[in-house]
């Protein structure tokens, strides 16, 4: 199918490009940004006035949920602007078998909704003793290595797992967190002891961080950092890149925007991991991803049920929707006090969650890499419309994820996606988007 979308404002954060231009589609991929080619004749316009036209999100932490989530939950990552998302391993069944990642990406290819990039667990049953076959893992399509939420005990397990994941060049994804520390409810500090939550103290995530830098000072696989949590979490990542050590990192829209004073009166929508931490860790993490110590942020969309999220504070279950907030959440970070997006801040809030989540990937996206995250001429069509200025409620009625439990309900956000295409195909349309 040709399709012309027409009339908007085309802004790539990858090339810098800020634009009036039409975006030219045939079989997949983008023909041309500006002038539509001599000749071309659309069989589908979408006129775009009004709206941004920018790469497809790119989500480094999604679960799509169960096997009878698998279509909801994609279909809330389109209406999201979420054309690529990277799966950790703690589905059920987890993602230590080759053929259980051949059914997953079978699934998702045929829902033509996203993109979704699955990641191998780390060993086998994320039980943290014996590793998972890798290379079987690999060529099903498994793009890195992580343990989800589960700390790996043994530090020889885990040093054998980046020496080995380094020699046959395998990235490991890992949640810095200590597996004596980390069994608490709720972040450390006067909130949690009032309420007599069992605390996490900061030190859980840079007990973490100072032993995996210290293994990778010996050599081994790249890693990437999964939704950091602390200040000082922060300056020991922004440390290691400076020091040369092959890590990046990313933080969640709830770490971004959330402390410990939203869990109000034990709210367990409030209820994740990583807990909710100080407000001074937020301003921290926020600083970190606009200076670049943290390289993307992520929706950590975890959908959890009513039943599992209605129960007393420590014994719900952890997580919350997120992948339909993660774009209006990604610009009321860079807005400033009224409101406002300059270019550059436009242009800063989308890179976190197209290029530079992308850029995390890299090698491990194969044929997408070169145009994954970004617009360009010959690159595939993964593109997000969106109107920059229209305000909306997050009520349950206002998302499209069957868990649609957030401890965001109630904000009003600026940013709705008007239109997103999955590899030229229309994985999602709202009202007013084509002529």
């Amino acid at each position: 199918m040709k399709i012309l979308i027409e009339h908007g404002r085309v802004i790539d954060p990858a090339s810098g490009r800020d634009e009036q231009a039409s975006v030219a589609i045939a079989a997949g991929r983008i023909v041309s940004i500006g002038a539509a080619p001599p000749g071309f004749a659309p069989s589908r316009r979408i006129d775009a006035g009004g709206c941004i036209v920018a790469p497809g999100l790119v989500d480094l932490a999604a679960r799509p949920g169960g096997p009878g989530l698998l279509e909801s939950e994609l279909a809330a990552a389109a209406s999201g602007g979420v054309t690529s998302l990277v799966c950790p391993p703690d589905t059920d069944p987890i993602l230590d078998e080759s053929g259980l990642v051949d059914m997953l990406k079978t699934r998702a290819q045929m829902l033509h909704q996203a993109r979704v990039f699955p990641l191998g667990a780390l060993t086998r049953g994320l039980a943290g003793q014996a590793l998972a076959e890798m290379g079987q893992l690999t060529e099903a399509g498994c793009v890195a290595f992580s343990q989800a939420d589960a700390p790996i005990v043994n530090t020889q397990v885990l040093q054998r797992a980046l020496q080995y994941a380094g020699t046959f060049g395998y990235a490991v994804w890992l949640r810095p967190q200590d597996a004596w520390l980390g069994g608490g409810v709720a972040a450390s500090g006067p909130l949690a002891m009032r309420m007599g939550l069992a605390g996490v103290p900061a030190a859980a995530e840079t007990v973490a961080l100072h032993t995996i830098f210290e293994l990778l000072r010996g050599g081994g696989a790249r890693v990437h950092l999964s939704r950091l949590s602390s200040a000082a979490g922060v300056a020991l990542v922004r440390q290691a890149k400076a020091e040369g050590l092959n890590v990046t990192a990313d933080v969640s829209i709830n770490s971004l925007h959330l402390c410990d004073h939203d869990i109000g009166y034990f709210d367990s929508r409030a209820r994740l991991t990583p807990p909710l931490r100080q407000s001074s860790d937020r301003a921290a993490l926020a600083q970190g991803l606009a200076d670049g110590a943290i390289d993307a942020l992520v929706s950590d969309h975890t959908p959890v049920s009513a039943d599992a999220k209605t129960l007393p504070f420590a014994q719900a279950e952890p997580g919350a929707t997120g992948l339909e907030l993660l774009l209006p959440l990604a610009l009321k970070w860079q807005a400033d006090a009224q409101g406002r997006l300059s270019s550059a801040a436009l242009r800063r809030a989308l890179a976190v969650v197209t290029h530079a989540p992308a850029r995390v990937l890299g090698n491990a996206l194969g044929s997408l890499q070169a145009s994954c995250g970004q617009l360009a001429e010959g690159g595939v069509a993964d593109i997000c419309v969106f109107d920059p200025a229209e305000r909306w409620r997050v009520t349950r009625a206002t998302l499209r994820s069957q868990s649609c439990l957030t401890p965001f309900e109630g904000w009003e956000l600026t940013g709705r996606v008007r239109c997103t295409l999955v590899g030229g195909h229309v994985a999602y349309e709202g009202f007013g988007v084509e002529r």
